[in-house]
């Protein structure tokens, strides 16, 4: 029965890779998900080593697809499977059953690398959880980690601000080395007691802007 399911997921999935051919890198992995575990896995030239049988873990895009039923981007930490990865999973029907099919590239892949996050998956503990990008407040570096906020809660990724940056939509502006913030979270622009501007943010945190992106802030805020 298992050698059976091994080949009709074999067989869906070279016919998903057929349909979706024109777009998918010839070096993606695909891997198809059922109920709780990986029924199906395809290593490319980016191989993040998943292994028939493996159970899903809870916030990965596997376990988002098939619990929401609808299409799924992220960005995915590399303590949830052990290597950061970009993938793209689509809800599709396995021998009757709810299932996912995802598309797995490296997360600077030339051909996603442009395409804005939709949502990051943050750490909280032993615990991660898919976070929609305007969700978020802002991200910082702090002690040799990386962290974004969001709803006053703070989690943890494994990119870092230069990798966030280069994906993150239009309305987050680097404003220091260590932080990069979503403007719509902007409470207001004020000054330190040396004139540096300082950004409150509506979440009640208080950010410097260093000298390196004052202008750049100044000219996209207006001020």
């Amino acid at each position: 029965m298992a050698q059976e399911t091994d080949i009709s997921a074999k067989e869906l999935a070279n016919q998903y890779y057929n349909l979706l051919a024109d777009w998918i890198p010839q070096d993606a992995s695909l891997a198809i998900a059922v109920g709780e575990t990986y029924v199906y896995y395809m290593a490319g030239a980016y191989d993040i080593l998943l292994e028939n049988g493996k159970k899903i873990k809870t916030g990965s895009i596997a376990d988002q697809v098939i619990q929401k039923r609808k299409k799924v981007e992220a960005v995915i930490d590399q303590e949830l499977l052990g290597i950061p990865y970009y993938g793209i999973g689509y809800p599709i029907d396995f021998l009757g059953q709810p299932a996912a099919l995802i598309i797995i590239l490296s997360p600077d892949h030339p051909v996603i690398k442009k395409t804005p996050f939709r949502f990051i998956t943050g750490k909280q503990q032993d615990e991660w959880v898919p976070i929609s990008i305007d969700k978020i407040s802002h991200f910082e570096s702090l002690n040799k980690k990386n962290w974004f906020y969001a709803d006053g809660e703070q989690y943890k990724v494994n990119l870092t601000l230069k990798e966030l940056f280069k994906r993150l939509p239009d309305y987050f502006l680097r404003i220091h080395r260590s932080y990069i913030i979503n403007i719509h979270a902007i409470n207001r622009i004020t000054r330190d007691y040396s004139s540096n501007l300082l950004i409150m943010m509506k979440d009640g945190s208080e950010l410097p802007v260093s000298s390196s992106y004052l202008n750049e802030v100044k000219q996209i805020l207006e001020l």
